[in-house]
Parts: structure tokens; sequence; C-alpha cells
């Protein structure tokens, strides 16, 4: 699953963002991402069998072997998702599956984890992210003052 976010009407923050270093303003941003996204990953977690590990995690890389979507190298990104095999066969389930010499060897049910708990907080992602990008801001600009920078 994935969700594009084109916050627009915001010149005051972008302008902020704009007047930072390159790399300062995009640690400001994927700090509020990882931030917003983190309540969705812990939801997750809460559904996944064994509860007491953190399998989903926010994080700015794919695991090898997960499709790259295209993203220009200005974009930050973030992806809430796991490292487990097995994860994504929980999720949607698995149709009925035979050996080739016929034996049935079973399915699996649905369980969804990551898509419920998506749906539960998308919606207050983004005016979520709009917040916590002014905090960030705040904070950044307040830390290079005393700096001196």
């Amino acid at each position: 699953m994935r969700a594009e976010f084109s916050i627009a009407g915001l010149r005051e923050i972008d302008n902020v963002l704009a007047a930072l270093p390159k790399a300062t303003s995009k640690a400001v941003v994927k700090r509020a991402l990882r931030n917003q996204l983190l309540p969705v990953a812990d939801m997750a977690n809460g559904f996944w069998p064994g509860a007491d590990d953190d399998v989903f995690q926010v994080s700015l890389k794919l695991k090898s072997g997960q499709p790259r979507p295209d993203v220009p190298q200005s974009a930050v990104t973030m992806f809430v998702g796991t490292s487990k095999r097995q994860a994504h066969l929980l999720e949607w389930g698995t149709a009925p599956r035979y050996h080739k010499s016929g034996k049935y060897v079973g399915a699996v049910a649905p369980q969804p984890m990551l898509t419920p708990s998506w749906e539960a907080h998308k919606d207050n992602i983004l005016n979520g992210l709009v917040d916590e990008l002014r905090r960030e801001i705040d904070a950044t600009i307040a830390r290079r003052a005393r700096r001196g920078l």
C-alpha cells in the first residue's frame, strides 16, 4: 500500500524550510514524518501475533527484495513495514496450497495488522504533520540560534 501526501497552501512552512540548509530541512521533515507514522507502526505491532515483538517499524529505507517506488531524490520518503518474511502472508492470507504430489498443505486466513492501523490513523496524519512540522521548525530554529548559526 502506498500513499502520497502533497501539502499545498503552506507557504510559510515551505519558505522557512527553504531558508534552512537543505540537509537541515530534510532532517526536520524526516523527524516530523517519523513522529506522525509511529502510531501506525505501534498499532500494527499490537495486532501482531506475539505482540511483545516490535516487528513493524518506521524507516527511511526498504529491506532488500522489496520493490522500490520511483521517488525524486529531493523528496523525503518514509516507510512503515517489517522485515519479517511471513508478514504479508498473515496480512492478506494465502489461497489453498498444494504440493506437486497433490498433497494439501493448508491455507492461511488473513489477519490484517498494518491495514487497519493505517486506516485508523491516515486521516489524522496530514493535520498532525502540519503541527509537527511547525514544532520541529521552531525547535530547529531555536537550536540554530543557540549555536549562533
